[in-house]
């Protein structure tokens, strides 16, 4: 370390051995587990810790058919610089094709229902394939990122899935994602430096405008409370919370 390293310098690379500790534990107590990687900014953070020590931990995307051709540009990047090709889960083809014959292609616009039963289809049985046979899984969540999460736990009691959910980012601000992604030059997707600092699907995703919450860009005709969509909930409803622990 530089005699002339700041503060902050000191606090990100205290962050940086925090999250490597906090993965390495995951991969040592469990046997088979996955990484489901949005190809966000957080997402990068935690490619980047995995792959650096060459931990075992499989990384894979949910392709819904419908991300930005930017988002899977990252998944060609990944494999510039990493050598790793991540695992692109795909929705059932028949079950896209029968929302679309009977609601419309952008049928998510007209009501909530409607979105989450496209997300249902594109994103939450995806994962739950992605997801058997699995002993734990890992996500980039952060309590910072919308009002649905500000409770959100490190290490959660995966209901649906039956298996233990870990956000190793949870206590992580913005300045912190961002710090670790310039100091260690980690590819990350375009579209955040064109104002988009959540990223979904393309037709349910925007740039945001000054001011606003960063995930105002996600689901923007929904109000606030509604917008998860589904890969995190409960049975009865709500985000995963059953069991959770904070360290």
């Amino acid at each position: 370390m530089s005699a002339t390293a700041t503060a902050g310098d000191l606090a990100g690379l205290a962050a940086a051995d925090l999250l490597a500790d906090r993965l390495e534990a995951i991969a040592r107590g469990f046997r088979k587990v996955a990484f489901a990687s949005s190809l966000g900014a957080e997402d990068m953070v935690i490619t980047d810790a995995i792959l650096r020590v060459g931990l075992p931990i499989e990384i894979f995307t949910l392709e819904t058919g419908r991300l930005h051709r930017e988002t899977l540009d990252v998944v060609g990047r990944i494999k510039a610089r990493y050598g790793y090709d991540v695992t692109l889960v795909r929705p059932d083809t028949a079950a896209v094709d029968a929302y679309v014959r009977q609601h419309g292609a952008n049928a998510f616009y007209e009501s909530v229902d409607l979105r989450k039963a496209c997300c249902r289809i594109r994103k939450v049985e995806p994962l739950a394939r992605a997801l058997a046979g699995k002993d734990a899984w890992i996500t980039g969540l952060r309590r910072s990122q919308s009002t649905t999460r500000t409770d959100l736990a490190l290490r959660e009691d995966d209901a649906v899935h039956g298996i233990p959910k870990f956000n190793p980012l949870a206590d992580w601000s913005e300045p912190e994602v961002w710090a670790y992604i310039r100091e260690r030059d980690v590819p990350y997707n375009v579209l955040h430096d064109r104002g988009y600092p959540s990223i979904g699907c393309e037709p349910c995703t925007r740039a945001i405008k000054p001011g606003e919450d960063i995930r105002a860009g996600r689901w923007w005709w929904e109000q606030a409370d509604s917008k998860e969509c589904g890969l995190h909930v409960a049975p009865d409803g709500t985000l995963q919370r059953a069991g959770a622990q904070t360290s």
